[in-house]
């Protein structure tokens, strides 16, 4: 896997996976013993569920246990010097289109163009990172093509709260 991930993403993780143990996983097992005493498994629509939100459960705490094993760890705690970077809302003009969007940058795991998010891997995100206010970016992307970008103005980092870890 080796996505970048913040000590933040790592430290969601974490808790993710300690509420999945601890809570999660006794409440599904309770559940599967419950179904699995109302006799006939072959017909017993509750107990095949119970197993397969069991599953499911298991199944996400390796996920994330991976994630987690596996992951390169970013700084993301920027110095505040005005360039895009890590956890920052980028207001970019695309003179193309004469359309300004705003995105903010985030680590790979969070990247989601259609809500703005955008992964510090992309090609624009690449392309923005360490530049600052009325710099013109070129974005290349992998098959070659280019188009250029302005930068009109980087924020202050912000926390990342409301952009939840969910779904890897």
């Amino acid at each position: 896997m080796y996505d970048k991930l913040t000590r933040s993403d790592v430290a969601k993780m974490e808790a993710e996976i300690e509420e999945r143990k601890l809570v999660r996983r006794p409440e599904l097992i309770a559940a599967v013993k419950e179904a699995r005493a109302q006799g006939d498994l072959s017909e017993n629509f509750e107990y095949h569920a119970a197993k397969h939100e069991k599953n499911l459960n298991e199944s996400r705490i390796a996920y994330l246990e991976d994630m987690v094993k596996t992951a390169i760890i970013i700084d993301d705690e920027e110095v505040d010097n005005g360039k895009a970077a890590l956890n920052r809302r980028v207001e970019v003009y695309f003179p193309e289109d004469d359309e300004t969007e705003t995105y903010k940058i985030v680590t790979t795991i969070r990247g989601n163009s259609l809500k703005g998010l955008i992964s510090i891997d992309s090609p624009l995100g690449k392309a923005l990172l360490g530049h600052g206010v009325g710099e013109t970016v070129t974005v290349t992307m992998d098959n070659g093509y280019s188009y250029e970008v302005v930068i009109k103005n980087v924020g202050a980092i912000e926390d990342d709260a409301d952009d939840a870890i969910k779904g890897f």
